[in-house]
């Protein structure tokens, strides 16, 4: 039995429908029911559903073997598991974005506004600029409307929030996409189960 944590959403759904496509379907699955944990004890695999951030965390603590989890997440938590495929889906970048117009001086700190401290932190400090973190769990993008802050560091897929906010991308600083991770024990145990089902995902992948 391979048990896997899936983040709920749309996300999930898309990888859910993935493992399914090649073999790692479970029947009593109901995408509508409130159920939490489902088990497929012929197709040797239990799926269960958690916060999205909340996914590296179970999987490092054993409770499942495997998960999805953002190239975000991973980034920002740092968590002890084996980052094993990158699945190509939900896929997005990690960027510094401040109003338009916006010019850097460099005399002082710059205040930077992100709920990703660990991703600013380690950003700034690779290219040797000082700052102030403010942390922020929400609406990131009106720390610098309302002067909180210079920047922000923070998750853009489409850049429609930031153009409706008078807001523009000034750096990349890395992308993001869904990756599948895998607890050490688990992959020490059941490494041929595991190394099978990378496999069946690999011939279905489709990289740009």
């Amino acid at each position: 039995m391979i048990n896997v944590a899936l983040p709920k959403g749309r996300l999930g759904e898309k990888v859910y429908a993935l493992l399914s496509s090649v073999g790692y379907d479970c029947k009593n699955y109901n995408q509508n029911s409130r159920k939490l944990i489902f088990r497929d004890n012929q197709n040797g695999v239990g799926y269960f559903w958690v916060k999205p951030s909340d996914v590296a965390a179970y999987v490092m603590l054993g409770a499942a073997d495997i998960g999805v989890v953002g190239k975000d997440v991973l980034e920002e938590m740092q968590p002890d598991v084996y980052e094993l495929l990158d699945l190509n889906v939900g896929k997005c970048k990690m960027c510094v974005a401040a109003k338009n117009g916006f010019s850097d001086d460099t005399t002082k700190p710059l205040r930077v506004a992100t709920k990703f401290t660990n991703c600013a932190k380690k950003y700034y400090q690779s290219i040797g600029r000082e700052t102030e973190i403010i942390k922020l769990n929400g609406s990131i993008e009106l720390a610098p409307i309302l002067g909180i802050s210079d920047v922000i560091v923070d998750i853009v897929e489409t850049g429609t929030t930031l153009k409706e906010n008078d807001l523009k991308v000034y750096e990349t600083v890395f992308n993001v996409s869904t990756r599948l991770v895998a607890n050490k024990a688990a992959y020490k145990f059941k490494k041929q189960e595991i190394l099978t089902l990378v496999e069946k995902l690999k011939g279905v992948i489709k990289y740009d």
